[in-house]
């Protein structure tokens, strides 16, 4: 497989080939070729990518606190995360996959992206050392810890609104994500909050949990109850 193209995607290309291809190769295409696959490089790149988050938190978000840091970079480097950024720089193109991976749709397989974007991330400190690192995660994840550095106190707003509306006894509080616009890679959602079935307020966000959230605020905020 030519990943030269693949190179182009990330923005950076390899000295070493081989750490490249061993980052790209999951168990399945592994264990039918007995060749090394992605895992080990994978423990790294996860732990290269939580040092570097931290990183840049602890440098430019001097308003957050310590919880409110580590409750952000937990936002950031998940599944969720990481799979838009595979979706987005086509790392399913370039996946070496067992036959039963690939009949099975293993491509699209959210698990395996985000493994394979932690893989690479090792790969290339491997081979170009941390700067190369630093710049890639930045470059695709700093809008991704700017939205969850800017709805980090809305935690509590479920919380709050639910105490408020239960101070006179148990009621039915529903929440229900009423649309969904974009791409897949950067989905906007509406929710709403009902209240007994009616509709106290609506909220938008990146993710279903961060909209309904903001459906909370709203709530509290019209103070429609």
């Amino acid at each position: 497989m030519d990943l030269t193209q693949f190179e182009k995607n990330i923005c950076y290309t390899f000295s070493n080939k081989e750490f490249l291809r061993n980052a790209l190769t999951h168990t399945s295409y592994a264990n039918e070729q007995n060749v090394e696959s992605n895992e080990k490089l994978e423990y790294l790149g996860d732990a290269i990518l939580e040092f570097v988050t931290s990183e840049y938190l602890y440098n430019n978000y001097y308003n957050l606190k310590e919880g409110e840091m580590t409750k952000v970079r937990a936002s950031v480097v998940c599944e969720e995360s990481l799979y838009k950024v595979a979706i987005r720089l086509n790392f399913s193109d370039f996946l070496y996959l067992g036959k039963s991976e690939i009949i099975s749709n293993g491509k699209t397989r959210p698990a395996i992206l985000a493994d394979s974007v932690e893989a690479v991330i090792a790969a290339m400190y491997l081979d170009g050392g941390i700067k190369p690192v630093k710049q890639f995660i930045i470059n695709n994840l700093k809008e991704a810890i700017k939205i969850a550095s800017q709805n980090v106190g809305m935690k509590d707003h479920k919380t709050v609104l639910q105490e408020k509306l239960q101070v006179h006894g148990d009621v039915k509080i529903e929440y229900e994500i009423i649309k969904e616009t974009g791409p897949d890679h950067d989905k906007e959602f509406t929710a709403q909050v009902k209240l007994n079935g009616k509709v106290l307020a609506t909220g938008e966000g990146k993710s279903k949990k961060s909209a309904e959230m903001q459906a909370a605020h709203n709530a509290i905020l019209n103070n429609e109850f």
